[in-house]
């Protein structure tokens, strides 16, 4: 796949009638349904603000409950293990079963979860309430990422950077309003983010209804086989590709876990700035990640899918480098760079593995989101040991060397 527009215009080339939750002809007449991929991005904001409030808490939690780092990355991986076993099992199902409404159902999981740590009175609760709302991550991204394809018009890339774009920006206010909120008044007033889930099962049930509708017009149709974009690659190859796209996604994730857990205790650690000082500077790099997610996809619509995710995993290297051995204006200067060219290759590398499976559009959902939430709790974990051994400077000096694995982008083949 090289530059120009011969795979992003790979899945409109699909011949016959589109498979539920493709796209689809129908669609590529009547454009994007802007509404939808508006109250799915809207959705996915509200769900992910709920979750970032988990990392947002970590040191009031850890001063609360005496927890050390190993502790803390255990909480992440209840989360993201929950997440990413079940969505593709999840994906999966849903690609032979659509369940519309299940997208409000797992906003009502997430509320529970939120509900629970609210009140957790021991690190078993913590655990349980970060485990309630990983399964309600798991129910809700793979249906949801299916319904932003088939609300795209054909612009796949526009459609996931729009519903992944919510996600980033809630993932961004959840810790500036930890700061705001939760910090200044304890634990219990994380209950007040209730009302960002029930918002959100409003608008699911709203866009659930949608989706109904679309279902009972649109024809059903085999989903096993491979479109147009893929139909010259062997199976073997595919796997191959499926394989070198998830270890991006491992360099991606497990980079990016660093920051999203640990990069507070670092400005706190190296820099002695305040809580609610290094909530602010967590807000800026999450700030440019949700720019990057939103730029990254019609850019790939525009030039490519294998250009966008050469860049965005090798190009971030000179700046990960150089963070470690930056000063407090430095360090925060080069996290808007790393934010923002790293957060672009997931629309692209989505949308590059769905159109490689185009009858699979829940498993491939599933699966890749999935993986980048495990990715995200194993690096957690495993950071959060590392740095109780080494110290949390030393982990962003290893963790800086990441996006090499970008060199394998270099084997993605050219889709038709």
């Amino acid at each position: 796949m090289g530059a120009g527009a011969s795979d992003a215009g790979a899945s409109p080339g699909l011949q016959g009638p589109p498979a539920i939750g493709s796209g689809g002809e129908t669609a590529k007449k009547t454009g994007p349904a802007l509404a939808v991929l508006m109250g799915l991005s809207l959705s996915h904001g509200l769900n992910d603000l709920i979750q970032s409030l988990l990392p947002a808490i970590y040191p009031l939690l850890k001063q609360n409950f005496h927890l050390d780092f190993g502790q803390i990355g255990l909480i992440t991986l209840a989360f993201q293990a929950t997440a990413s076993l079940l969505q593709p099992a999840v994906g999966l199902y849903t690609d032979r079963r659509p369940l519309p409404f299940s997208l409000a159902s797992g906003m009502v999981l997430s509320l529970a979860g939120l509900g629970l740590l609210a009140v957790a009175p021991t690190y078993a609760a913590l655990v349980a309430a970060a485990a309630l709302v990983g399964l309600g991550s798991a129910i809700f991204h793979p249906e949801a990422s299916r319904v932003a394809r088939l609300a795209s018009g054909g612009r796949y890339g526009l459609a996931q950077s729009v519903f992944q774009v919510g996600g980033n920006a809630g993932t961004a206010l959840g810790p500036l309003l930890a700061a705001f909120v939760v910090v200044p008044h304890g634990q219990g007033s994380v209950a007040w983010f209730g009302l960002a889930a029930l918002t959100g099962i409003a608008v699911l049930t709203v866009v659930g209804r949608w989706y109904a509708g679309r279902l009972a017009t649109t024809p059903r149709v085999a989903r096993t086989v491979s479109g147009a974009a893929a139909g010259h690659l062997s199976r073997a190859r595919v796997v191959a590709t499926i394989a070198i796209l998830l270890a991006l996604i491992f360099s991606k994730f497990f980079y990016t876990a660093s920051f999203a857990s640990y990069y507070t205790f670092y400005l706190i650690h190296r820099f002695g700035v305040p809580v609610a000082q290094s909530q602010l500077y967590l807000f800026v790099f999450l700030g440019s990640v949700a720019l990057g997610t939103l730029l990254g996809g019609p850019i790939g619509d525009r030039f490519g899918r294998k250009p966008v995710i050469w860049g965005s995993i090798l190009g971030v290297l000179p700046f990960t480098l150089a963070l470690p051995h930056a000063n407090l204006f430095g360090t925060v200067a080069l996290s808007v760079p790393i934010g923002l060219i790293l957060a672009s290759a997931l629309p692209a590398i989505l949308v590059y593995a769905q159109d490689l499976l185009p009858g699979r559009i829940g498993l491939v959902s599933g699966l890749f989101y999935g993986f980048a939430f495990g990715m995200g709790g194993l690096g957690a974990a495993l950071l959060g040991e590392l740095a109780d051994r080494v110290g949390i400077e030393q982990v962003f000096v290893i963790c800086a060397y990441l996006p090499v694995i970008g060199f394998f982008a270099i084997l993605l083949p050219r889709l038709r």
